[in-house]
């Protein structure tokens, strides 16, 4: 059954949706996105996605088509439209269409796309391994904190981490691990405590982490934010990943070594066991 589509205010099936070959998103990159888990048809975490789009949309200078208050509205409706049981919705704004000029247009008319995707996510088939991870390079742009859709390079990354028999990557700048090619990078180091790298430009601000962060509190469990080496990563005790689809996910291979027994961690399996329960609770 084809989906129906949110774009511009209109509800339209995927195949009649059109967004013209002069916008910019498509010929500058000028767009920003989010995403936003869905369980037993209800959004997880919609609050903090809402104020991270509006973050990035101040810091780009763009503005919503439609009102915030609106927003929600047409999350809860393309679930519906959709009978979206589990997966995400992706939603992405850009400054819109214009006649190609790397200055932007004076009155710019944007582009709103919002689109579901049927997934499981909670029975995630890498759960029972854990992922392995190859460390490249982050050559990424220095705005890594505002949502853009400027995701060649990761793409590339994730690609180039899968010719060497890896899951995905996680990037490493300045001899410190800053996130993976879409997802937040965490590690437990050997007394049990939760080591992840502090908010700035070099990573995004994730959502799923900054709850995990308050879950691990709750749950007495120690935590310090502060950058990390590859080294310490190999070394830990257990290491995961956080983002809006996959929670929390274990990863037990760094570049083709375990970490700590090579297998899930007890830590990192009860903080995903937690951060479901909470999200799932107060989802909307």
């Amino acid at each position: 059954m084809s989906r129906i589509v949110f774009l511009n205010g209109e509800w339209l099936p995927e195949a009649d949706a059109k967004v013209s070959i002069f916008d910019r998103g498509f010929l500058f990159a000028d767009a920003i996105y989010e995403v936003t888990g869905v369980i037993d048809g209800k959004l997880l975490e919609y609050e903090g996605h809402a104020a991270r789009l509006k973050r990035s949309i101040a810091e780009l200078g763009m503005h919503l088509p439609i009102p915030t208050e609106e927003l929600l509205d047409v999350h809860r409706e393309i679930v519906r439209r959709n009978a979206l049981k589990e997966g995400l919705i992706y939603l992405q704004l850009s400054r819109g269409p214009a006649d190609r000029d790397f200055a932007f247009p004076q009155e710019p008319k944007p582009t709103l796309v919002l689109f579901t995707q049927a997934k499981s996510v909670i029975d995630n088939s890498k759960l029972a391994t854990g992922l392995s991870v190859a460390l490249l390079p982050d050559w990424r742009w220095e705005r890594r904190d505002i949502k853009t859709v400027q995701l060649l390079y990761p793409s590339m990354a994730k690609m180039q981490a899968a010719e060497k028999g890896a899951d995905d990557a996680w990037l490493v700048e300045d001899g410190f691990v800053t996130e993976a090619s879409s997802a937040t990078a965490h590690v437990i180091d050997r007394t049990g405590k939760l080591i992840t790298r502090p908010l700035s430009n070099a990573i995004l601000h994730g959502i799923t982490r900054a709850s995990v962060l308050d879950i691990a509190e709750q749950a007495g469990i120690l935590y310090e934010e502060r950058a990390f080496t590859p080294d310490e990563a190999k070394n830990a005790a257990e290491a995961f990943i956080t983002s809006a689809t996959n929670f929390v996910m274990p990863v037990t291979r760094i570049d083709g070594a375990p970490v700590g027994d090579g297998k899930p961690g007890p830590l990192t399996l009860k903080l995903r066991e937690l951060y479901i329960a909470n999200k799932t609770a107060s989802a909307i």
